[in-house]
C-alpha cells in the first residue's frame, strides 16, 4: 500500500468517526497544552531568576577572608596584596579584581529637586571600593579612578537596587521613574564617618560629593561602589585598615574551570562568597520543583489520553472488523493494516498536540496581558512570565504524536493480527 493510498484510507476513516476523533483530539491537546504552558512558566520564572533577581558570571567568583582563621597553618586567611599575587598566579586565573569596603560608616542626606520631584531623604549608607576593571564596561562617564579629595567621588550604581526604587519606593513617594541614562551624571551628598544608628570611628566626618556614573549588575546592592583607591584613601584618612580588602574577585579563564578554582582557593585557607549563588540556586530549585510536579500531572493526562485513543480504536477495530477482512481479501497484508490503524492514531496525536501547544502559546498570551493589567508593579515584574523555545513548541507536537501511537499500538496489533475469513463471516 502506497503513503497515498495509506493516507486517504486514513482520513475517510477519521472523516466516519468525526467525533470520535475529535474527542480523543481534545483529550490528547489538554494533557500536551498542560505540559507546555507549566513548563514555558517554569522557563519564564527561572530566566527572570537567574538573569533579573541573581545575575551571576559563571566565571566570576568572589573570595573573602574565612570567618575563622588558622592563618599560616593552612598558608594563608588574609587577604593583603601578598594573597592577592598568589590568587593572581594561579593558571586558572585570567584577572583579578580587588575589594575594600569603606570601613566607617556613611549617610547621605538630600534635600532639593529630584528630577523634577521635591525630595528629602536621610539614609545610611554602604560603599565599597573595587579595581576600575570589575565595573569598566559599566562606567558611561569619566575613568572610574579616585578623583582626589576635593572632586565628586564616581559612584556605580546597583541595576537591581534601580529597579527595586523604581516599582517600590518611587510610586510610594510619587517620585518619577529612573532609566539608567537619566541617573548617569547625578549627584548627591555623602558624609563619612558618620552614622545615624551606628558608632563612628574617633575624628571628623568628611563631607564629599557622590556622582553616578553607571550602573552595573556588579554594583553594590546596599550602597554605591566607587574606585579602589578612593575606599583606601578614606579608611586612611579615617585612622581604619587600608591595606587588606574585604574580598577578590577572580575572572576564571573559562567557566569549566570554576570547580577546581574553588578548590585551590579553599586549600589556601580562604572562603568563596556564594550566597547569591546559593540562593539562585534554591530558588531555581523551586521553581523546577514545581514545574516538575505540574509537568507530571500532565503527562498523567497524555497517558490517559493514550488509554482513551486505545479504547476508542479497539472499538473502532471491532466496528470495521468486516471491512478489514476485505481489506485482507483483496491483497491487504498485516503490515498494511496496522499501518493504517496507526496512521489514524498519529493524525488524531498530532492534531492534538499541534491544538495544545497553539492553545498554550495563547493562554501564556492571555495570563501575560492580565498580569499587565491587573498585578502591580513590583521589582523584576517581566514582560512575560514564560518562555517558548522552540524545541518546547515542537516537543509539544510530537508529545502528542508520541501518545497517540503508544495508545494505538495494541489496536493496530489486534486488527492486524485478524483472520480474514472470520471477519467476513462475521
Amino acid at each position: 500500500m502506497t503513503p497515498g493510498s495509506l493516507a486517504r484510507l486514513a482520513a475517510l476513516s477519521l472523516r466516519r468517526d468525526r467525533r470520535g476523533a475529535a474527542f480523543s483530539a481534545f483529550g490528547v491537546g489538554i494533557g500536551v497544552g498542560a505540559l507546555v504552558f507549566f513548563v514555558a512558566l517554569g522557563l519564564g520564572v527561572g530566566r527572570v531568576v537567574r538573569e533579573d533577581v541573581f545575575p551571576a558570571d559563571a566565571s566570576l567568583i568572589d573570595v573573602i577572608p574565612p570567618t575563622i582563621s588558622l592563618g599560616s597553618i593552612l598558608g594563608g586567611g588574609k587577604l593583603d596584596q601578598a594573597a592577592v599575587d598568589r590568587l593572581a598566579a594561579l593558571p586558572e586565573v585570567a584577572a583579578v579584581y580587588r575589594r575594600m569596603q569603606v570601613r566607617v560608616p556613611a549617610v547621605s542626606r538630600y534635600q532639593g529637586d529630584f528630577f523634577g520631584a521635591p525630595l528629602r531623604m536621610g539614609v545610611e549608607l554602604l560603599a565599597v571600593g573595587v579595581d576600575p576593571g570589575l565595573v569598566r564596561r559599566d562606567v558611561q562617564m569619566g575613568d572610574f579612578s579616585d578623583p582626589g579629595p576635593d572632586r565628586p567621588i564616581p559612584a556605580v550604581m546597583a541595576s537591581r537596587l534601580l529597579e527595586i526604587y523604581n516599582k517600590t519606593f518611587a510610586p510610594a513617594r510619587r517620585l518619577p521613574q529612573l532609566s539608567s541614562s537619566m541617573v548617569v551624571g547625578f549627584a548627591f551628598p555623602v558624609e563619612f564617618n558618620r552614622s545615624y544608628v551606628a558608632q563612628t570611628a574617633p575624628g571628623p566626618s568628611v563631607a564629599a560629593q557622590a556622582q553616578v556614573v553607571g550602573v552595573s549588575d556588579r554594583g553594590l546592592l546596599a550602597g554605591i561602589t566607587i574606585p579602589l583607591e578612593t575606599a583606601r584613601r578614606l579608611n586612611r584618612a579615617a585612622g581604619a585598615d587600608a591595606d587588606t580588602y574585604t574580598g577578590v574577585a577572580l575572572q576564571a579563564k573559562d567557566p569549566s574551570l570554576v570547580p577546581r578554582l574553588i578548590d585551590t582557593v579553599k586549600r589556601m585557607g580562604l572562603q568563596i562568597d556564594d550566597q547569591e549563588r546559593r540562593l539562585a540556586e534554591s530558588t531555581g530549585a523551586a521553581v523546577a520543583l514545581t514545574t516538575s510536579a505540574l509537568a507530571l500531572l500532565s503527562i498523567l493526562i497524555c497517558a490517559l489520553a493514550a488509554v482513551n485513543i486505545a479504547h476508542a480504536l479497539f472499538a473502532s477495530v471491532r466496528a470495521r472488523s468486516r471491512e478489514i477482512g476485505i481489506m485482507r481479501a483483496v491483497g491487504a497484508s498485516r503490515a498494511d493494516v496496522q499501518r493504517l490503524v496507526l496512521a489514524e492514531a498519529a493524525a488524531v496525536g498530532a492534531l492534538g498536540g499541534l491544538l495544545g501547544t497553539a492553545g498554550a502559546f495563547a493562554l501564556a498570551l492571555g495570563v501575560d496581558a492580565l498580569a499587565t493589567s491587573y498585578l502591580p508593579p513590583f521589582p523584576f515584574k517581566p514582560e512575560s512570565f514564560f518562555h517558548f523555545p522552540w524545541a518546547l513548541l515542537g516537543g509539544g507536537v510530537l508529545l502528542g504524536l508520541a501518545a497517540a501511537l503508544a495508545g494505538a499500538l495494541l489496536p493496530s496489533r489486534h486488527a492486524a493480527g485478524m483472520d480474514p475469513a472470520r471477519a467476513l463471516a462475521g
